[in-house]
């Protein structure tokens, strides 16, 4: 599979992209030792408690007879024999038709033993691609020097090693706490966390220009996840609760950005109900409330078959059709076409410089483009921040990159400064750079309290172009303008 680059602006891209990212890996972001001690002593002991409490579980005893001597805890190929033998059925299967042994197909069971099983698999990959990954990696002066890399992801994004930065866990609040809590910021220094807001989203649209899409995410007050999940649960948009939202945008908004459709998509929002707690508007159980709209059940989900009337799947394929061929019908029309050109053509250009050469899917010829221009916003503004950083002699350091955010090391009497830094280069910089961002860009910011860890971080609020930091015991609102005058003026 080849790549070429287009045009000179995509190569420097890249180039002076290698060269910042390898002065944040030589910098490096500081670990606490004696909180990644004691993290490792504490999830041995949870491991070793969750194994114990399978051990004397009846699941096991029947685990025991079935593979004698070669029975293994960590084997999911045994674990689903054993289920299958006690009737326990997992419907999500693998291409192959093999049942599915990952965390989201498992949690439909809810059987203790399944749950412990769960708990051990996330335990020990913790342990052995966390801690002790960065326990090993450590220099002498208790920094982590992860790797970042341009040159080996297919969507021109980045990736990350030695260890994966870019995948440290967040969203389970255990698994975080155990690694999160080890990084922190260097002396008189607080971590911060600048994350593009949507941009994939934004950036999409620059492809598609869909004039739908565009008021979405240009119109304040509209709000694309709150209308989505109103259809989708039949509900009246002020109905809409954060946790049905929530469902809308991660079950279905975003799959189908990405190529999924409505089987997948209708057995996650169905799930998402129960573990969501979704309520109707008159407080009772959603399912109560989609029984009297006349939806009694969730359907076969069966790609071979064809959805029912009355079943959930059959009124989510209804709402998929809508959502291509209605409300976003030019985004729709955009995803055919630039397929088909890239049938003909062999490749696709990406609007940041990149030609694209391979054999592609469907789902990758429409994903890459966005995600790689996407990331090529990102990577821009950490090169062009990190040279400011220099330029005005500054202390403050980006220490690490996921995708769409910075993380840096910033001094606390610069935090001020560094903040009006990165919002003018994300926001109105960019977009000069990048003349076919066509759609305003956000960045958000987050900052860990001194003496805190990444995983304290608060959200910075933004008020007239001054910021505050919400529980700082200081507040930093003197106008960006001031500061970024004297920018331009030394830059003359």
């Amino acid at each position: 599979m080849g790549k070429s680059f287009t045009t000179r602006d995509g190569y420097q891209l890249l180039h002076d992209g290698c060269v910042e990212l390898s002065r944040i890996e030589h910098t490096g972001i500081r670990v606490d030792r004696g909180q990644l001690k004691k993290n490792k002593s504490e999830l041995a002991e949870a491991i070793e408690d969750t194994k114990n409490n399978m051990h004397n579980s009846g699941v096991w005893r029947t685990w025991r007879k079935r593979f004698g001597k070669n029975s293994n805890l960590n084997s999911r190929k045994q674990f689903s024999e054993v289920l299958d033998s006690m009737g326990y059925v997992i419907e999500a299967r693998t291409a192959k038709g093999a049942p599915k042994m990952d965390e989201e197909s498992l949690s439909n069971l809810d059987i203790p033993f399944v749950r412990d099983f769960v708990d051990l698999m996330k335990f020990e990959k913790t342990m052995n691609t966390y801690i002790l990954a960065i326990e090993r990696g450590l220099d002498t002066r208790s920094r982590l020097h992860p790797v970042f890399n341009l040159h080996t992801v297919q969507t021109y994004r980045s990736s990350s090693d030695s260890p994966n930065f870019q995948n440290m866990p967040v969203r389970d609040k255990r698994l975080a706490d155990y690694i999160r809590t080890l990084f922190v910021a260097s002396p008189g220094c607080l971590l911060l966390e600048n994350d593009f807001k949507g941009i994939e989203v934004s950036v999409s649209a620059c492809y598609h220009k869909d004039p739908n899409f565009i008021s979405y995410i240009t119109t304040p007050g509209k709000d694309m996840h709150r209308d989505m999940a109103a259809q989708l649960y039949m509900l009246e948009p002020g109905d809409v609760s954060k946790e049905a939202r929530y469902g809308a945008k991660n079950k279905f908004v975003f799959p189908q950005f990405y190529g999924d459709y409505y089987v997948s998509c209708a057995r996650s929002l169905w799930d998402w109900i129960g573990k969501g707690e979704l309520k109707g508007p008159d407080g009772q159980p959603l399912k109560k409330h989609l029984q009297k709209k006349g939806i009694r059940k969730l359907g076969a989900c069966n790609p071979d078959e064809r959805p029912v009337s009355g079943t959930f799947e059959k009124h989510v394929q209804k709402v998929e059709n809508d959502f291509w061929n209605n409300r976003f019908m030019q985004y729709g029309r955009w995803k055919k076409d630039w397929f088909q050109q890239y049938l003909r053509k062999g490749y696709f250009d990406m609007l940041s410089g990149f030609r694209v050469l391979g054999d592609y899917n469907r789902k990758q010829v429409c994903n890459y483009p966005v995600q790689g221009s996407a990331f090529h916003c990102l990577l821009w503004s950490l090169i062009q921040v990190n040279r400011k950083l220099r330029k005005y002699k500054m202390r403050s350091r980006i220490v690490g990159q996921i995708h769409d955010s910075m993380i840096s090391d910033v001094r606390i009497e610069e935090l001020h400064n560094f903040l009006c830094i990165m919002d003018e280069t994300t926001t109105v910089e960019l977009r000069k750079h990048f003349q076919w961002l066509s759609v305003p860009l956000e960045i958000e910011c987050e900052v860990c309290p001194e003496g805190g860890s990444w995983n304290d971080k608060r959200e910075v609020v933004f008020k007239d172009r001054a910021f505050e930091i919400p529980g700082s015991p200081g507040k930093f609102t003197r106008r960006q303008d001031r500061f970024l005058s004297k920018l331009n003026q030394s830059n003359k």
